[in-house]
């Protein structure tokens, strides 16, 4: 993976910037991370910095039931087309930023380590094989979901008011452009102890074909978010403060502490 080139966006003092992480910091850019981005020649050191969410989506899609293991294990059926579901934007937090529980919500909150997909061109109704075009790069997610809100209801299932609290919507520190997704394995680590270990070649719709169908239905912007979906290990937070770490291996590791 020597040609990944490694994306951030910044806090410096007042202003907020983007540019590539390199080994000795982060090479600053001007112009657009999507088009015409500049390096202006200067670097700052990583600790000089906040950190953000690497883009600013207008919509994040997540999906549902996208991995053969996690079927097979809730004897569901595989879709035949893209299960998902829309996050609000406003659920989107930094990397290493604490996600607090809704102070109306009192049950239980599961994390779920996901593959990011972060589009970088206008992408309406392209095909599979096209897909790569529109796909800028990808990143590490959490899809922080109030479990016990989802189906309390019995005539309505509430996945977007379950997925869409403010700071629910964690993703980061990095979009890694030039990765194979389908090599990639992803990994949650809660508390110290690893939780999920998959592979996204396991999943049912492969990163193109998302981008694809989905592009089908709406139109994907430049710095859209595509949760791809987990796996096996999705588990609740049960302590006062839990530490969670998405991994993977190519792209980087996203750390956010849920504070009950």
């Amino acid at each position: 993976m020597s040609n990944v080139t490694r994306w951030v966006r910044f806090r410096h003092h007042a202003d907020i910037g983007f540019g590539q992480l390199t080994p000795s910091g982060i090479s600053v850019h001007v112009g657009d991370m999507f088009g015409d981005a500049r390096p202006t020649g200067r670097t700052l050191a990583l600790d000089a910095v906040e950190l953000l969410a690497p883009t600013q989506p207008s919509k994040i899609i997540a999906l549902w039931n996208n991995f053969h293991a996690l079927a097979a294990k809730l004897k569901s059926p595989e879709p035949a087309e893209p299960l998902y579901l829309l996050k609000a934007p406003t659920s989107v937090t930094a990397p290493g930023a604490v996600i607090r529980r809704p102070a109306g919500y009192d049950g239980k909150t599961t994390y779920e380590g996901e593959l990011g997909i972060v589009i970088g061109k206008t992408c309406t109704a392209v095909a599979p094989e096209q897909a790569d075009a529109f796909i800028f790069g990808y990143t590490c997610t959490n899809d922080v979901t109030a479990a016990d809100i989802l189906n309390r209801d019995p005539t309505f299932p509430q996945w977007a008011r379950a997925k869409g609290f403010d700071g629910y919507g964690p993703f980061g520190p990095v979009v890694a452009s030039g990765v194979d997704p389908a090599s990639l394995v992803v990994r949650t680590i809660l508390n110290g102890v690893e939780r999920q270990n998959y592979p996204i070649a396991d999943m049912i719709f492969s990163a193109q074909a998302l981008v694809s169908k989905i592009s089908h239905d709406m139109t994907l912007l430049p710095g859209d978010l595509i949760c791809c979906g987990t796996s096996i290990g999705v588990g609740v937070m049960k302590e006062p403060v839990n530490t969670v770490t998405v991994a993977i291996d190519g792209i980087g590791e996203l750390t956010n502490e849920f504070c009950q």
